[in-house]
């Protein structure tokens, strides 16, 4: 169990001591009670926004001693990981503040309350380095032991999409059917032949917008799929050092392949979803798409297998912080080298929006800018100006407040365990989570599927 004790600096002079209390396992409604209401006032805690099974309220002290417990769903709980005491009402959490912090600079945020009459502070559990590679070991055999063909939905529907189609009226598509990309298929041949993604409307908008562009907006109407592909690949065969053109293959598997090379697949040809594609004929002739495989899928798998075998994996309890996975801002989370970056609304780019406190109001995806062909969107804007809270407000209509909320921002802490983490990850749609401080929502770092797999099958 696991939930902290904070104690806020106050402006020196004042009596009470603002201290924060998280309850961080869930319930319904969670409450909160001590000493210091005489135990015959239940304070409400309420939840933090975005983070499931957190519930926080903030109570002002006196400094001195003090018994607490937590009244949830109807019954009086107290943390296991904070110093506890039996006493007059049961087993008790206990805190001591000292007065000195209420001599501290009002600038600094918090500090840690003082804590006694119990066990010493908790330890940052860690694994050791055999147990991290028998964890890997386990995951690998099982990965290389399970087909693609477990990914296989009971019923579902996969979009394609005729590469004759004009790019104008793929991309619309695209964003009405709320998808990011979609298979392409040359009917004429018989086969899946690519990809169209966000990636590509992100460069014919860039070419739009250059003014050595060849493809004018008149010419978007009628441009096929077909024709900005290979002008995609006549694009890249410029920029080749040695004059050779490299449009890529379809990256694709069959139902029967492990579910590791798939991963392995995804890790290593940096793409998003492999087309799981099969045919009865030897020649390959009369293709079905059957299923687009991602790694969400895939770790769904890991999930359900272990979730009661979970002791088999020790590095699933440590929490997300101690491990080298995820980009983090400095001095918070185990580095993987990676800077993390943030933006102010007003800036241009893709990544996690926050206020000038740092903390979440909204993320920006490259998969938002299909937003741009809702009403030729694109036609009007210029992508150098235009910034991203301008981007956003685009695409509100597409979503209710609450899918804003609870859809697009994503959010774990990092005392969150590793289990925790992988189970939201494989949720259908959700490519990264945003690790964000409790009740602030100041941004810590970001966790996506393919750091997960990179540590694990590392």
């Amino acid at each position: 169990m696991d939930s902290t004790l904070e104690a806020a600096a106050v402006v020196p002079g004042t009596v009470l001591i603002p201290v924060r209390f998280v309850w961080k396992h869930g319930g319904n409604s969670v409450y909160l009670s001590g000493s210091f209401t005489q135990w015959s006032q239940l304070v409400p805690m309420l939840p933090v926004e975005g983070c499931d099974n957190v519930f926080q309220t903030v109570y002002g002290l006196m400094p001195g001693y003090h018994q607490y417990k937590f009244y949830v769903d109807g019954q009086w709980r107290y943390d296991e990981s904070q110093p506890y005491v039996p006493g007059e009402y049961g087993v008790v959490n206990t805190v001591l503040l000292a007065t000195d912090y209420m001599d501290v600079d009002n600038e600094a945020f918090r500090r840690m309350a003082r804590v006694t009459d119990g066990p010493p502070p908790e330890v940052v559990p860690s694994v050791s380095e055999a147990d991290l590679q028998a964890s890997r070991q386990r995951i690998s055999v099982f990965l290389s032991t399970h087909t693609v063909y477990e990914l296989l939905p009971e019923s579902g529907k996969v979009f394609a999409l005729d590469v004759d189609l004009p790019v104008k009226q793929a991309f619309h598509m695209l964003h009405e059917q709320g998808i990011p990309m979609a298979p392409l298929c040359d009917f004429g041949r018989g086969q899946f032949v690519g990809i169209l993604s966000a990636l590509d409307f992100i460069l014919i908008l860039r070419e739009l917008g250059s003014h050595a562009s060849n493809l004018t907006e008149e010419e978007l109407e009628t441009h096929t799929i077909s024709a900005w592909k290979e002008g995609k690949a006549y694009l890249n065969r410029q920029n080749d050092v040695h004059g050779r053109a490299f449009p890529r293959r379809l990256i694709h598997a069959g139902p029967y392949d492990n579910l590791k090379d798939v991963a392995l697949k995804i890790l290593q040809n940096e793409v998003a979803t492999v087309p799981i594609i099969h045919s009865s004929s030897e020649d390959g002739s009369f293709p079905q798409l059957l299923h687009l495989a991602s790694l969400s899928g895939i770790l769904k798998c890991i999930c359900r297998y272990f979730r009661h075998n979970a002791s088999s994996l020790p590095i699933l309890q440590l929490p997300i912080c101690t491990i080298p996975v995820g980009t983090w801002a400095p001095k918070i989370g185990e580095s993987n080298l990676r800077p993390l970056a943030t933006l102010r609304p007003t800036q241009v780019s893709s990544i996690p929006i926050v206020d000038d406190n740092d903390s979440l109001l909204d993320i920006y995806c490259r998969s938002d800018i299909t937003a741009l062909a809702k009403d030729r969107a694109y036609t009007h804007i210029n992508l150098d100006e235009m910034t991203i809270h301008q981007a956003l407000q685009l695409g509100q209509d597409s979503y209710s407040p609450y899918e804003l909320r609870s859809q697009r921002c994503q959010m774990c802490l990092r005392s969150d365990s590793v289990h925790k983490v992988m189970e939201r990850l494989a949720n259908p749609g959700v490519r990264r989570l945003v690790i964000v401080e409790a009740g602030s929502k100041r941004v810590e770092g970001i966790v996506s599927l393919s750091d997960v797999f990179k540590f694990l099958l590392g």
